[in-house]
């Protein structure tokens, strides 16, 4: 028994030896940290590649080319029949904008509410006038006022000519004071019309033309 006894207690006292110098030694060696648990200041991810994380466009499909917007083109003036007219233009005139345009949209309303069709609604190029004024005693003139003339066009088509007398009545009626109504056929003119003059770019054109 006291073999035995003998072998375990120097077996204990060993192991107990090498505990003791693995605990020394781990004391002695210096904790190794890791760099992102260093300081948080430290930001390496930065440099590192992606490799198209978090890409999505992908995914959507794919839109086809934007056309390049033609330049306005007149459309078809429609001829007229025994029964309609064809491509009508209402226009309205007068030196009160306001006017002008309220009595342009009620046009409008009324078409929709009889059902006339109504092709277009543009507004014409603003007109000035100058009204020139001369001295008692001269003749010198100079400009008194600069009087502006506002005009709006309603483009109807296929006007049925049963329909034309009372819409025309209607117009009449309820047109206010200072402002012009006239209905006439469309034509290129018309058209040409809508659109403002550059003389100083029609010159440089004919220029280089010659």
């Amino acid at each position: 028994m006291n073999a035995v006894f003998r072998k375990l207690q120097t077996s204990v006292t060993q192991q107990a030896c090498v505990l003791n110098l693995t605990l020394t030694l781990c004391r002695a060696t210096p904790s190794i940290q890791h760099p992102v648990w260093a300081s948080v200041s430290e930001r390496q991810y930065k440099s590192m590649p992606t490799h198209g994380v978090g890409r999505w466009r992908h995914l959507l499909p794919k839109e086809a080319p934007r056309k390049k917007k033609d330049k306005h083109q007149m459309k078809e003036i429609l001829a007229e029949t025994e029964t309609a007219y064809g491509t009508l233009n209402v226009k309205v005139s007068g030196y009160d904008m306001t006017l002008v345009e309220h009595y342009s949209q009620y046009i409008h309303n009324l078409c929709n509410r009889i059902g006339i069709k109504v092709a277009e609604s543009y507004a014409l190029p603003t007109k000035s006038t100058e009204v020139m004024l001369m001295q008692e005693q001269g003749t010198k003139m100079y400009a008194d006022a600069v009087l502006k003339t506002h005009e709006r066009v309603v483009q109807l088509s296929c006007l049925d000519t049963a329909v034309c007398p009372v819409f025309m009545d209607i117009l009449l009626k309820n047109q206010p004071e200072g402002v012009e109504l006239s209905v006439k056929q469309h034509n290129e003119a018309d058209f040409q019309a809508r659109f403002k003059g550059r003389p100083e770019l029609e010159g440089l054109i004919a220029q280089m033309n010659h």
